[in-house]
């Protein structure tokens, strides 16, 4: 199995601690006074969404995650579980919505999507950046409020709901961050 060395750590990295799979959040380089250098990394588990502070000395050495990235076609929801297709071997993959996080609230039918994979087993999947997405129900819009910058809440056809301006009315389609969801703009189709 291929392993890093701590000079070569930084943000992004997949690497494997205790059998688990975690991403490298953060990764700060320390030298102290006297003695060899510190890396100070924050680690994100993959399978369980926990973090975990540690510290490594220089020539320490780290495995790297046995982890896959695809490219996976959204087919449909059943109750909790979303349903993937991989394109390129045909294969569906299914994943909860406690491992899909807030990427749940993006998902179209027939949406492309990058799904990680350990071990040959889905862990996480991440919508596209920026997502079309129409308003099923709103409140009505109240004469003389788009001068102002007021918001309300707004529900899309996956079902979450979205703080979007004042002058959004049903059927209009938004365009969302996924990354951060908030709205960027109203779309004409």
């Amino acid at each position: 199995m291929p392993s890093y060395n701590t000079s070569e750590l930084r943000k992004g990295l997949k690497v494997q601690i205790d059998g688990d799979p975690y991403l490298l959040v953060e990764c700060n380089f320390v030298k102290p006074g006297k003695g060899q250098a510190l890396y100070k990394c924050r680690l994100k588990n993959l399978i369980r969404g926990t973090t975990l502070d540690r510290t490594y000395k220089s020539g320490d050495s780290l495995d790297a995650a046995d982890v896959e990235e695809i490219e996976a076609q959204f087919l449909y929801r059943q109750q909790d579980n979303f349903v993937f297709m991989d394109n390129a071997s045909y294969e569906q993959y299914e994943l909860t919505k406690d491992q899909l996080d807030d990427a749940w609230k993006y998902l179209k039918e027939g949406m492309i999507c990058s799904m990680v994979l350990f071990n040959d087993s889905p862990i996480t999947c991440a919508p596209p950046n920026h997502v079309n997405l129409k308003v099923t129900y709103c409140e009505p819009a109240v004469r003389g409020n788009t001068a102002t910058n007021l918001t309300k809440p707004a529900t899309v056809e996956t079902g979450a709901e979205f703080i979007c301006p004042a002058f959004i009315e049903m059927g209009d389609v938004l365009r969302i961050d996924t990354r951060t969801g908030e709205y960027i703009e109203r779309v004409k189709e």
